[in-house]
């Protein structure tokens, strides 16, 4: 599986990004299903409603609904974790979406992940020592 990030479904979603193709390129690529968390869909929500209006994020949700993704269900030591990492990574600061995607990487036991978010994802690290591999790079 595969970690999703906002800024890879914002980048699908959105003509006008600036990583519109690479999502596209690495979507079609990658044989592997999608993950992603509960903060991500709603972060990705907010943007989406913001940008695009309701229509995308109605879109959005209902490509999740038919199985574009998987979704990890946080538990509540999930959460004392998120917490750990949000203290960790205060001064980029780390937001809650993010922190949950390390849990995931944790869970998974990998750091593969599509994200348009370079700066961040080459600081985070699961397990804190290991790196994330952002797949969405190859596609650039």
């Amino acid at each position: 599986m595969i970690i999703a990030d906002t800024g890879f479904f914002f980048a699908l979603a959105s003509q006008r990004d600036r990583y519109h193709q690479a999502a596209l390129l690495a979507l079609e690529a990658i044989d592997e299903p999608l993950i992603t968390t509960y903060p991500v869909i709603t972060e990705t929500c907010y943007l989406l409603l913001s940008t695009g209006g309701n229509f995308a994020q109605c879109n959005f949700l209902k490509n999740l609904a038919a199985g574009a993704s998987e979704v990890f269900e946080l538990r509540e030591n999930h959460l004392v974790r998120m917490i750990e990492l949000l203290e960790n990574y205060a001064d980029l600061p780390m937001d809650m979406a993010d922190a949950s995607l390390v849990v995931l990487a944790e869970h998974l036991g990998h750091g593969r992940i599509l994200s348009s978010d370079r700066r961040d994802f080459n600081v985070y690290r699961w397990r804190n020592k290991n790196p994330f591999k952002n797949l969405l790079l190859n596609y650039l």
